[in-house]
């Protein structure tokens, strides 16, 4: 059976727990960019008490264009990851497309993530629960934007039959129409019923998919986030960067790094409180 509560690293993640941040830039654009996003979030870890995990994709497999970056890949990926958790001491996750990705990620990161449009790849699930049982880390499935929350559970079976307790399902939002993600936050009570941390992904979920590029909302991400923890997520997905309208990937739903400290203070406040209410 997967567990309620969740061990990352000496973190706690789930009902009744503090908060955890999943943060990063959302592309490896280069290793200054991400030591220097690295750092300031294990400064705010340090200044703040927080759980934080570094994110960063060293493959974007499903770019709009095919013009478009999309990372360094896996061997300097890794290499990468291995740099910020040796410099920084923060736990890293980073999303895996292929069966073949999960054994090496794993060596290296402390959560696989499923990405959404992949989350019912029964060979890709597999592989992945068995390389996180192998090193005691977790597996991070992504809701598909098609999936109603309800049928989650089967990719939670999928990493139980594995073995698998180390297990969290994330919302990113549901399509609706063309070029409209919608939140329905009745996901995140329903996927936490299936015993498992659930994560909110504040800066898909603003996407505004359709043309060349993606694009998005980025003002609506704060107001989202806040909704989420009021509901019961039990950690919130950012990706943040230090110059996002200039960013190789996702750009328009990105976190500018600076404005990052002041929402991450509103949501553990909130979480705190709601800890304490019970």
């Amino acid at each position: 059976m997967t567990n309620e509560i969740v061990e990352i690293d000496g973190y706690k993640v789930g009902t009744g727990r503090p908060l955890l941040l999943i943060a990063g830039p959302c592309v490896m654009e280069s290793e200054s960019m991400i030591m220097q996003v690295a750092e300031h979030l294990a400064a705010l870890r340090d200044k703040l008490n927080l759980q934080i995990v570094f994110k960063s994709s060293f493959d974007k497999a499903n770019r709009t264009s095919v013009d478009s970056y999309r990372g360094p890949g896996l061997d300097d990926g890794m290499k990468l990851l291995e740099k910020v958790k040796q410099a920084t001491g923060l736990p890293t996750t980073t999303d895996i497309h292929e069966a073949a990705h999960a054994a090496p990620c794993a060596e290296v990161c402390s959560i696989l993530q499923i990405p959404a449009f992949l989350a019912r790849q029964t060979d890709l699930l597999v592989a992945a629960a068995d390389a996180a049982v192998a090193r005691n880390i977790c597996v991070n499935v992504k809701k598909p934007q098609f999936v109603a929350p309800e049928d989650t559970v089967h990719a939670v079976k999928k990493c139980e039959a594995r073995g698998l307790q180390k297990v969290m399902l994330t919302e990113r939002g549901t399509v609706f129409g063309y070029g409209r993600l919608v939140n329905d936050f009745r996901c995140v009570p329903i996927m936490k019923s299936f015993g498992v941390p659930v994560v909110f992904d504040a800066t898909h979920s603003v996407q505004t998919p359709g043309g060349a590029t993606t694009g998005g909302q980025r003002e609506m991400v704060a107001p989202l986030a806040r909704a989420a923890v009021a509901i019961g997520c039990d950690a919130v997905f950012f990706e943040t960067h230090p110059d996002p309208d200039n960013a190789k990937s996702d750009g328009p739903n990105m976190v500018p790094l600076q404005e990052f400290e002041k929402l991450v203070q509103q949501l553990t406040t909130l979480r705190e409180t709601i800890n304490t209410l019970g």
